[in-house]
């Protein structure tokens, strides 16, 4: 029986590693239910193309990625202003920007984790020009750009997609993460996710796979069971300045994380996924290093990382896992989707019985 508290640098807050928790005993119901199958394209849903969405607005006739604005935003530029003020010591001001979804494939039932490298790469070029495009509005000071995996984090169209608030305010993960980016930076003169990286590869427990300019690992200070990241080894403070060749390797890290992680209980494993990229307000950003961030909440197959005390009330995490051991599953695990795998071993039977 282990305690132990892990510092994270990126949040300046500690985690409380108590792994032994991990197996206690818990009443509660299934999460993940028998894997659905789905149709290549479903007539009901709102986001395959030709569809009408709830709007009324019809999808393009999409044949690849495909980007539209949100027709129900949660930021927007016709925010009333101004606003009436709240008195006393509070504070308020409209919420401004831009909101859109980005379907990643024509195809209703092909989830990030199982599209094609090349197409996996074409998806980050348009994540990419999102940043770019949207980031330049003298209005907007952050594109923050995320998907929401799976029943259990609340997805309610489960055709795969992803969103993107690009807003007049610095979400407050990232607003922390530039700040101690950039403070560490200005007192040691290195990046600061440079020496994450650089402990990360000397320890060498933790790495999921690893290429040229590309590595994900399930980090040393993890909050979640099967937290993981995946990053360019050289620091970009987004993936504006991503050459041809990272970003192909970066394609390679994510597909390879994605992979593992839907054969780990064989069925679509679900997490928050989030990008982390510098502000576009115009500082100083040299310090911050682009990467993603996946927040997987099923802790077992039917086991929830729930919020509780601790979290909520105490405002620190406590994971009931040991990222080494975690890390050491997913890093086991076939770089092979699991659906790929059955296909190839149903023709390789089929083949056999019709010699």
């Amino acid at each position: 029986m282990t305690w132990e508290e892990r510092w994270h640098p990126l949040r300046e807050e500690w985690i409380i590693v108590a792994a032994h928790r991990q197996n206690r005993p818990w009443n509660g119901e299934m999460v993940e239910r028998e894997e659905a199958v789905l149709p290549d394209y479903a007539a009901d849903c709102y986001l395959c193309p030709g569809n009408l969405r709830v709007s009324g607005r019809q999808n393009a006739p999409y044949d690849s990625t495909f980007v539209f604005d949100n027709d129900h935003p949660c930021v927007g530029f016709d925010a009333p202003e101004p606003m009436p003020p709240p008195g006393e010591i509070y504070r308020n001001r409209p919420a401004a920007g831009i909101s859109r979804v980005v379907c990643y494939s024509p195809r209703h039932n092909v989830a990030l984790a199982e599209l094609q490298i090349e197409e996996v790469e074409k998806l980050l070029r348009v994540w990419r020009e999102q940043y770019i495009e949207l980031g330049r509005h003298p209005e907007i000071n952050h594109v923050l750009t995320f998907e929401n995996k799976g029943e259990v984090v609340g997805v309610s169209n489960p055709h795969p997609h992803c969103q993107i608030y690009a807003t007049n305010f610095v979400f407050k993960t990232i607003e922390t993460e530039a700040q101690v980016s950039a403070r560490h930076l200005a007192a040691t003169g290195h990046v600061l996710f440079q020496e994450i990286l650089r402990a990360e590869r000397e320890d060498g427990r933790r790495i999921i796979f690893e290429n040229e300019s590309a590595i994900a690992f399930l980090p040393y200070f993890a909050r979640y069971a099967y937290e993981c990241y995946v990053a360019p080894k050289q620091t970009h403070a987004s993936l504006a300045t991503f050459s041809d060749a990272e970003l192909r390797d970066f394609a390679a890290a994510l597909k390879a994380l994605l992979v593992r992680y839907d054969n780990l209980w064989h069925a679509p494993f679900p997490y928050v996924m989030t990008l982390h990229q510098a502000p576009t307000d115009g500082g100083d950003h040299r310090g911050f290093h682009f990467h993603i961030e996946f927040h997987p909440p099923l802790r077992r197959p039917n086991l929830l990382k729930y919020l509780a005390g601790p979290e909520i009330g105490g405002g620190n995490f406590l994971s009931d896992t040991a990222p080494e051991e975690k890390a050491a599953e997913l890093r086991a695990l076939s770089g092979i989707h699991y659906k790929q795998a059955s296909a190839a071993g149903a023709s390789a039977a089929n083949q056999e019985n019709n010699r």
